[in-house]
């Protein structure tokens, strides 16, 4: 390798390494964020109660405090298709209408027990499209949760580097 070339690559990763801090302290969770959301506001206020239906807070925080339907919204919008996103949707749609036709009142309005008699209709319905988004919501939401940083710390007691690594120790004979 040439000396030239050599000082140019070490001034490049130089700058790089320059550049870079201020570069990834710049990401918040705006400029993250897919401009065009697939669900609307309503059904985004559907997924929300789905979710805390589904993983309610007891001593625990739930579901929804841990904010697991942005998670799962995050999750539709970048690894699934088009198809799959419509389905979404439509099955939040059709859930906030099963509650409208049962009860008269949208599944936001919904007392947690009828909320919860909703979600065990969906589940036991023969059509395979709604049990498809119904079991897709079920593992995002178990996914979201069980990998949050709740969790994470104080059940599964991860630390991101556990313990310290002492390289010059005295060994004993």
């Amino acid at each position: 390798m040439e000396r030239r070339a050599a000082l140019k690559s070490m001034a490049m990763s130089a700058a790089g390494l320059l550049v870079l801090p201020a570069w990834a302290n710049g990401w918040n969770k705006t400029s993250v964020e897919v401009g065009q959301p697939v669900l609307s506001g309503r059904q985004q206020a559907v997924l929300a109660e789905v979710v805390d239906t589904l993983i309610p807070a007891s001593d625990t925080p739930g579901a929804k405090e841990l904010q697991v339907q942005d998670f799962i919204q995050k999750m539709i919008e970048d690894c699934y298709e088009e198809d799959v996103k419509k389905k979404v949707a439509l099955g939040l749609d059709a859930l906030d209408s099963m509650a409208q036709q049962s009860y008269g009142k949208g599944y936001v309005a919904c007392e947690p027990a009828q909320r919860r008699e909703l979600l065990l209709k969906v589940q036991a319905l023969e059509d395979k499209e709604q049990k498809e988004y119904y079991n897709l919501l079920k593992q995002l939401t178990i996914q979201g949760y069980t990998t949050s940083e709740y969790v994470m710390v104080n059940h599964y007691k991860y630390t991101m580097m556990p313990g310290h690594y002492y390289g010059c120790v005295p060994v004993a004979q």
